[in-house]
């Protein structure tokens, strides 16, 4: 219905749950994408929605719509973002178009501003650093600014970037990212196999860079009910789970309990001592 108004020189926002977008992947690529349609795909409830169930988690859509040609991918920090994302997505000729958001409560007040066309595939640098940088999408990003600042108090100078878009790649800010930092952690409230993470881990690969990249998400499980802190918990991306990470990947023993749970420091394992 959408690709329909759309071919007739409508702007449609197709407003679903990421978890039932799963039903119309079909649809979204020959519909939709393979003519280029300028269609918005705004896709609720992504990431861990809680309660629900293992139906309801919207985790594959990063995975699923970047596959897609022609298909642009983006995932707003805060309400802001999501604002200037959707008047962005409107202008002419941008083609098929994914925001998805999560569910649950907003991180602003101060969201009612003037809206601002956001450049494609542009992300942000939100601190710079020495020892680590974390490369975040979405709104996940804002819980890993309190812990930087946290880690800032304890002469630990860690980079924050947030990539905005899944795709395409801001290409000069991994540049940037991987020219300066050796060590290099991506957190995203989805799966983490074919994620962000992942494209983040084909441009090293593609680009000729050499880091040590941690992906931190939703593992490779159906994950069932829960609240969202507990299944952030769970998954292994809450803070305690990242603050322990950067521990350790500077070398910092002892800092944490490594049995937090079973995809915590999943790719770093205590030395012997």
């Amino acid at each position: 219905f959408s690709a329909g108004m759309a071919i007739n020189g409508l702007m449609p926002f197709c407003n679903i749950y990421s978890s039932f977008m799963q039903r119309a992947y079909d649809q979204v690529i020959h519909d939709v994408a393979l003519q280029k349609l300028n269609v918005v795909f705004c896709l609720d409830r992504a990431g861990l929605v809680g309660a629900d169930g293992a139906t309801h988690h919207g985790i594959f859509d990063l995975a699923y719509m970047r596959a897609i040609p022609n298909m642009t991918v983006a995932t707003p920090m805060n309400e802001c973002e999501l604002r200037n994302l959707m008047y962005t997505a409107q202008l002419p000729h941008k083609g098929p178009f994914t925001i998805r958001y999560p569910r649950g409560k907003g991180e602003s007040t101060d969201w009612q501003k003037p809206f601002e066309e956001i450049p494609i595939g542009k992300g942000r640098i939100l601190r710079e650093g020495k020892h680590i940088a974390i490369i975040s999408v979405g709104p996940v990003g804002n819980a890993i600014s309190r812990m930087c600042d946290r880690l800032q108090n304890e002469g630990i100078e860690v980079g924050h970037f947030d990539a905005r878009f899944v795709k395409p790649l801001d290409d000069v800010l991994l540049q940037h990212v991987f020219s300066k930092y050796e060590k290099i952690i991506t957190v995203e409230d989805g799966t983490i196999v074919g994620g962000f993470g992942s494209a983040v881990l084909e441009y090293m690969a593609a680009n000729n860079f050499s880091a040590q990249v941690i992906r931190m998400g939703i593992p490779d499980v159906f994950i069932e009910h829960g609240t969202q802190e507990q299944l952030t918990l769970e998954c292994g991306f809450d803070n305690k789970c990242l603050y322990c990470t950067v521990k350790r990947l500077l070398g910092q023993k002892n800092v944490c309990d490594v049995e937090t749970n079973q995809f915590c420091f999943t790719f770093i394992k205590p030395s012997a001592s």
